[in-house]
C-alpha cells in the first residue's frame, strides 16, 4: 500500500524532540545532525548555528577547530595519547578533508558501507561543537579584569605575621582566622574546559562556574565556619548573589552542629569558660558532626571520602573600556588644534561615539572551597585525588562521545 503524501508534513523526529523538550542534549543523540545531503544544506545549517559559511575568516576558524578537535581526540580519547583511551585509529577519509562541509555530508552520510565514517564524522563535529562554544563565551575576552576585581576582595584580608604564620582578617585585631594555605585558581587550561563542556548536559561555556576560584585551608575544622562568617560579614561574598544549587557540604552535618554549638554557647555561660577551652569544646563537638561518606549529588566525579565546603558567589563586574579613555584624550588634542586646517582633527571631532561600548556591568560566578588541613590532606590522597577526579572526567567524556563508535565495534570498556 503506498503511504498517503501527506504524512510526510506529519512525521516528527523524536530525538530533536527530546532535546528541545525534555532536556536531552544533543551531545547524547544517535544522529548529531539532521539530514543534509548537500552543500547548500550545510552552508544552512551553519547560518542557523550563527557561523557565515561565504565569510573566509569563519570558514578558516572553522577548520582550525576541526584540526583542533582531531589532535584533542588522538591526545585524550585515544590509546596514542592516552593509555586508558580507546585502541582505535582515524580513518584516512578524515584526514584528507579540506573544506569543512566535507565533514557535514560525512556525518550525514546513511550509506550502510560508510557507517564507520559517519560515526568519526560526528565525534569530531561533537568535540568542534564543544570548541566553538569554549572560544566564543564573550565574558572571556574581560577575564583579566574579572579575576583581578575577585582576587582583590580576598587579597586585601589576607596577611601573614612577623613569625609566617598566615591569617585572613583584619591585621592587629582579634578579628583574625589562622590558615594553613590560601590558593587561587585564576584560570581553568583550554583542554580543561573542553573536557568538563564534553560531560555536561548543557555543554556550553556560560554554565562553568569554577573557571575562577579560591580554596582556603583552616587549621581546624571549626574555622571552617568562622572563614565563612568573616566573608559574610566584611561583605567580600554576598549570599543573595550565591548560586544555591551550587552550594555543597560534605563536611558538616549542620543541623547537628547547630544543636551542639547552642549545648557549648550554654556551658559556656553556665562556666565561665575561657576562650581556649571555649573553641576546644567547639572542636570536638563539630568533628563529632562528620558527614564522610555521603554522596556528592551535584558532581558525580567526586569521590565519596572528598570532604569540603564549596559555594559559588556571583561578583559584579565593572569593566571600564580603555580605547574610550584614549580616544578621549585624542579628542581633547583634536580640540587644541584648527581643524579648519587639520583634516586629522577634523576627522577626530565629528567621529560617532555613541556605539562605542562604556562602562559594561556583568555578573561572573567564582566557586569558593574550604577545608581543614585534615581533610585537605585526605582528598589529596588515593580516590579522592585531583588526578584520579580528572581521569573520571576523561574517561566519562570519552564514553559519552563514542558511545555510538563503542556499542557498532562492540568494544570492552
Amino acid at each position: 500500500m503506498d503511504r498517503p503524501s501527506y504524512l510526510q508534513k506529519y512525521m516528527f523526529d523524536w530525538e530533536i524532540l527530546d532535546v528541545v523538550v525534555s532536556g536531552k542534549s544533543a551531545l547524547d543523540t544517535k544522529n548529531f545532525l539532521g539530514p543534509m545531503s548537500n552543500i547548500e544544506q550545510v552552508n544552512q545549517f551553519l547560518k542557523g548555528y550563527g557561523l557565515d559559511p561565504a565569510d573566509h575568516v569563519t570558514k578558516a576558524e572553522l577548520f582550525g577547530n576541526f584540526q583542533e578537535a582531531l589532535q584533542f581526540i588522538k591526545r585524550y580519547f585515544l590509546k596514542e595519547g592516552n593509555p586508558d583511551g580507546l585502541d582505535l585509529k582515524l580513518p584516512n577519509s578524515l584526514l584528507m578533508i579540506s573544506d569543512i562541509s566535507q565533514l557535514f555530508l560525512m556525518a550525514t552520510d546513511d550509506t550502510p558501507t560508510k557507517r564507520e565514517d559517519k560515526l568519526w564524522a560526528e565525534i569530531i563535529l561533537k568535540v568542534m561543537h564543544t570548541i566553538v562554544h569554549a572560544d566564543k563565551d564573550l565574558r572571556s575576552n574581560y577575564f583579566n579584569i574579572i579575576q583581578t576585581q575577585i582576587f582583590d576582595r580576598f587579597y586585601k584580608y589576607i596577611f601573614r605575621s612577623s613569625d609566617d604564620k598566615l591569617f585572613i582578617g583584619i591585621k592587629d585585631s582579634e578579628s583574625v582566622v589562622s590558615l594553613v594555605d590560601f590558593e587561587t585558581k585564576s584560570k581553568k587550561t583550554r583542554d580543561s574546559v573542553i573536557i568538563k563542556l564534553l560531560h555536561k548536559a548543557e555543554n556550553v561555556a556560560e554554565e562553568l562556574f569554577d573557571r575562577v576560584g579560591v580554596r582556603f585551608v583552616t587549621e581546624s575544622r571549626f574555622d571552617t565556619l568562622r572563614v565563612i562568617r568573616f566573608l559574610v560579614e566584611k561583605n567580600i561574598v554576598i549570599p543573595h548573589n550565591n548560586k544555591p544549587s551550587r552550594a555543597i557540604n560534605t563536611m558538616i552535618d549542620l543541623p547537628q552542629f547547630k544543636e551542639a554549638h547552642q549545648r557549648v554557647i550554654k556551658m559556656a555561660l553556665r562556666n565561665n569558660l575561657s576562650e581556649e577551652r571555649f573553641v576546644a569544646a567547639m572542636e570536638r563537638e563539630i568533628l563529632d558532626c562528620n558527614l564522610q561518606g555521603e554522596t556528592n549529588e551535584r558532581n558525580k566525579f567526586t569521590s565519596k571520602s572528598y570532604q569540603s565546603i564549596q559555594f559559588t558567589c556571583r561578583q559584579l563586574i565593572e569593566y571600564k573600556n580603555p580605547f574610550l579613555q584614549e580616544f578621549n584624550d585624542l579628542r581633547r588634542i583634536a580640540k587644541n588644534l584648527n581643524s579648519e586646517e587639520n583634516e586629522l582633527a577634523k576627522r577626530v571631532l565629528s567621529m560617532d561615539i555613541s556605539l562605542v561600548a562604556r562602562d559594561i556591568r556583568f555578573f561572573y560566578p567564582y566557586e569558593i572551597q574550604i577545608v581543614d588541613k585534615v581533610a585537605f590532606q585526605e582528598n589529596s590522597q588515593g580516590d579522592a585525588s585531583h588526578i584520579e577526579y580528572k581521569r573520571s572526567q576523561v574517561q566519562s567524556a570519552l564514553k559519552r562521545i563514542f558511545k555510538s563508535m563503542i556499542e557498532f565495534k562492540n568494544i570492552k570498556i
